[in-house]
């Protein structure tokens, strides 16, 4: 049994119900949704979480990426990145670790928060080929379902799987006029395996078995970009665009299969170039929820990415996709820091409000009018639990040390809202 396999029947689930509350939309709407294939719910049947809702006419849902390399391996500061993440706000978290103790960091992650996890099964499935002493390029394809199906039964809700980079694929990149490459690590790695090896890509290859795997758990399939462009220069270049037409065809078997799908997206995309790709990938992929990392809409902002990525996230999520991934001031730069990862949240919040504002959702429209009669009313303890970051304008409003609460020390007595309030 599956979310969609049971909208399919007719049946409205306890977690649409949920969601149908938390959403203020009618759970036949859900329903529908999800048996189009248009909105999912990752959860798995394995795990008891909070369940949330990404798809049309739903409120923008947020991502946050953490996880060990096999430079920092510290379980505790995932732990607390993890936390943080949700607490600022995070819908999901997935777990990008590659250190050496990965089935313990995600063990330990999945009880850290109440909040849909997702992985990179083949991260796993690289630690134990090297662990091996063998080459990525030598990765046994058995190890990698094997991964994939012991996640799957300790409760993974969702996963990306870079199914779409076909042989074929693969040979044309190669005659491809990219800067960048390929610059997804999954991507990367499979398709290093299919040059190496001569073969397909098994994911490709295996895609029936994947498909009954995940609807024996009901996990969610996030179907990787594994050709996502690395630069602006590389944007919606034709390997990008063929991947997408063959997760388009995959989308089609997983939805007819009952396996809830979401499809992932670029990446780093001129601002002019945004609202055409959210348009081609609901075109091609029937409608299916885009999951988008950003998009980056300049490459000379290292340092400040979680700024390029938020202006992106908002045209994104305006013209259709429905979940964002989080992008950090470390990003190509470092594994992020606590403070990092508060940030990268915080201007994935910023996006999506301002994208649900713009698709005049009803919750959006409602806080913003509620953060209105606060600042009329210099009600600033409303104010400040309305923000995203509560301690932050709280600390700026401390600064100003005055004892009238209706002004700031930037316009003092000569505050326009002051002037004016008793007058219009």
């Amino acid at each position: 049994m599956t979310q969609k396999s049971e909208a399919r029947k007719g049946n409205i689930t306890e977690e649409m119900k949920e969601i149908s509350k938390v959403e203020n939309i009618s759970p036949e709407k859900i329903k529908n949704g999800i048996a189009s294939g248009k909105i999912v719910i990752p959860k798995n049947i394995n795990r008891n979480i909070k369940a949330i809702g990404i798809g049309e006419g739903l409120t923008t849902k947020i991502n946050a990426n953490i996880g060990s390399s096999n430079k920092i391996d510290d379980l505790d500061l995932e732990i607390n990145k993890a936390k943080l993440a949700v607490e600022y706000g995070a819908d999901a978290i997935m777990d990008l670790s590659t250190g050496s103790e990965v089935t313990k960091f995600r063990k330990n992650i999945q009880s850290a928060v109440n909040v849909p996890i997702g992985t990179v099964p083949i991260y796993e499935a690289g630690v134990i080929t090297l662990d091996k002493g063998k080459e990525i390029n030598d990765m046994d394809e058995d190890d990698l379902f094997k991964v994939i199906e012991l996640q799957a039964k300790e409760g993974i809700d969702f996963m990306t799987l870079h199914c779409g980079i076909t042989k074929d694929l693969v040979t044309k990149l190669q005659n491809s006029n990219r800067i960048m490459g390929i610059v997804s690590r999954g991507g990367t790695f499979l398709a290093s395996w299919v040059l190496n090896n001569e073969r397909e890509n098994p994911l490709y290859e295996n895609f029936d078995y994947l498909l009954e795997i995940a609807f024996e758990y009901d996990i969610t399939l996030s179907l990787g970009d594994g050709l996502r462009p690395g630069c602006l220069s590389d944007a919606s270049d034709i390997p990008q665009i063929q991947e997408l037409v063959s997760l388009g065809t995959l989308v089609k078997r997983a939805q007819d299969a009952d396996v809830q799908t979401i499809v992932e997206g670029p990446g780093h995309v001129p601002l002019n170039q945004i609202a055409s790709n959210m348009e081609i990938q609901k075109t091609l992929c029937y409608g299916a929820p885009f999951y988008v990392l950003g998009p980056i809409v300049t490459d000379l902002a290292p340092g400040y990415d979680h700024i390029t990525s938020a202006i992106g996230g908002a045209i994104a999520a305006s013209s259709g996709a429905d979940f964002l991934c989080y992008v950090t001031p470390a990003e190509h730069l470092s594994l992020p820091s606590l403070e990092d990862v508060k940030e990268g949240v915080v201007a994935s919040k910023i996006a999506a409000q301002a994208a649900d504002v713009a698709l005049n959702l009803d919750s959006a429209w409602k806080k913003e009018k509620e953060m209105s009669n606060a600042r009329k009313n210099f009600d600033w303890d409303k104010q400040f639990d309305l923000a995203f970051d509560k301690s932050k304008p709280h600390s700026y409003r401390n600064k100003c040390e005055l004892d009238d609460d209706e002004m700031c020390s930037m316009c003092g007595e000569y505050c326009a809202v002051k002037i004016a309030k008793d007058n219009f």
